[in-house]
């Protein structure tokens, strides 16, 4: 298997099919691939991330030091990034 950009393996779509097990135990493994037809890339695989639970007790200590929320300014600046005008988008 040849090296992608990235750290990414190269696989054609002929090792995904006759090799398809060994792939999947890599990916459990934490490898990505990108997979070509006839040389040019098609798609990429890649594990799923984890999901990283937080304790409550540990959510509420960090945010415990946090300000009061201003709620006028926090509408200003969703504001300013999001459009949520009633017209419909072009």
């Amino acid at each position: 298997m040849l090296q992608y950009a990235g750290m990414a393996r190269q696989i054609t779509q002929r090792e995904l099919r006759n090799e398809s097990g060994e792939i999947m135990r890599e990916l459990d493994r934490g490898e990505s691939f990108v997979v070509t037809r006839n040389g040019v890339p098609v798609g990429e695989l890649h594990p799923i991330r984890r999901q990283c639970f937080v304790a409550a007790s540990v959510a509420v200590a960090a945010l415990a030091s946090a300000g009061p929320l201003d709620s006028e300014r926090f509408r200003a600046d969703v504001d300013r990034v999001l459009d949520q005008g009633p017209a419909p988008r072009v």
